[in-house]
């Protein structure tokens, strides 16, 4: 994998030239920035800029009035090639909080897509109606503290629309694992999202499986590239399984 080339693939596709990710939002270039609006659960938020030091501040206060005139929370997503350089620095001044860093991780779809182990006592099961969208968004609501509603209204509309992948791991009758898959038409990437394991679960390959279940039917739809914003604690774990770290990432949101 060319990693310089697929960063302007991925940069072109998601940032540059980005779709709208959700019914009822609205992507549109604005000066020398792009950005997505939209009514909840849509995410709102700056994905891309190009600008220096001269223009920087007043970009930031552009992109201030226009979310505070909708009433929505926003998040500047930063990636560590940005520019002006001091751009993190110049977002905090102005009032954003910056969340934990992520790193952009890149992969070939076929290397990843290995047969599906499942650990001892554990099952994968797909997600294709209300009552598999209650046992994710009860999962990531007990690991990472998401809001039920959000997820629930998020991932019904995604099934309606037929651009997800979903998937629950369960331990007998308990659910103590999901995950998602967003899928991206008119790209040769599938995002992978989630795969948060309750603790007493966690060291024994939930999360490996997790990853080639959605990576095979990736493969099955044709994406030719993976690609995920990794936590500090699934970044070896997927470099582990062949994901190339090709950018740090860190949101920065205004309130």
């Amino acid at each position: 994998m060319d990693r310089d080339e697929v960063l302007h693939l991925f940069e072109r596709c998601f940032r540059r030239e980005a779709r709208p990710d959700a019914a009822g939002a609205v992507v549109e270039r604005a000066g020398r920035v792009v950005r997505q609006s939209g009514p909840e659960p849509c995410w709102n938020g700056v994905l891309w800029s190009d600008l220096d030091e001269r223009t920087a501040d007043e970009a930031i206060a552009e992109q201030i009035r226009h979310f505070g005139a909708l009433g929505r929370r926003f998040e500047w997503k930063l990636y560590g090639h940005d520019r002006p350089a001091d751009l993190d620095r110049r977002l905090l001044a102005a009032g954003f909080t910056a969340e934990p860093a992520e790193t952009l991780m890149i992969a070939e779809t076929e290397r990843i897509a290995v047969p599906v182990v499942e650990p001892d006592g554990v099952r994968l099961v797909p997600v294709t109606g209300p009552e598999g969208v209650e046992l994710v968004a009860g999962v990531h609501e007990r690991v990472f503290g998401d809001s039920r509603v959000h997820i629930r209204e998020r991932l019904t509309a995604q099934l309606a629309a037929g651009d997800v992948v979903a998937v629950v791991a369960m331990a007998g009758d308990v659910p103590i694992s999901a995950a998602r898959m967003d899928l991206h038409p008119g790209t040769e990437f599938a995002s992978l999202w989630g795969g948060g394991t309750t603790p007493e679960w966690r060291g024994r390959g939930v999360y490996r499986a997790l990853v080639a279940y959605r990576a095979r039917a990736a493969l099955a739809r044709g994406y030719r590239y993976l690609q995920v914003d990794a936590s500090s604690e699934s970044r070896p774990i997927l470099e582990r399984l062949g994901f190339a770290a090709l950018a740090t990432t860190t949101p920065y949101t205004y309130p």
